[in-house]
């Protein structure tokens, strides 16, 4: 499979996801209102006290933590790629969609280590 085909498929995956869930959430909603409840409607709206709490509760308090340990994880895939790439002339020609699976997991453990560094901070 090609960058282009893998990217085809994600995107259509995303639309398909979000689609639904608006979709459900409509469904809802209206579902809500015909029965008669037309306080309880609210329910799927964030009210002001929910947005404000979840202001004071945020995970994105050092930003340059978060991305430079995504960027240090990331640099670290690369060289796992290269260091494959030499023992394995397939991942040289990169018409494997593998180098690019150690890139984004690898970025992925950069944001995981991220979130468990501010958890910890957070329960403190």
């Amino acid at each position: 499979m090609q960058l282009g085909e893998v990217m085809t498929v994600a995107v259509v995956f995303f639309a398909i996801i979000t689609f639904v869930k608006v979709l459900s959430a409509h469904f809802l909603k209206s579902k809500i209102i015909k029965s008669g409840h037309f306080d309880k409607a609210g329910i799927l709206e964030q009210s002001a006290e929910v947005v404000e709490a979840q202001r004071t509760v945020s995970y994105d308090q050092y930003p340059a933590l978060k991305w430079g340990l995504v960027t240090f994880f990331g640099g670290i895939g690369l060289i796992i790629i290269e260091l494959v790439g030499v023992s394995n002339p397939v991942f040289s020609d990169y018409n494997s969609t593998m180098p690019f699976g150690i890139f984004f997991v690898s970025v992925a453990v950069g944001f995981l280590v991220y979130y468990f560094m501010m958890s910890a901070k957070m329960k403190k």
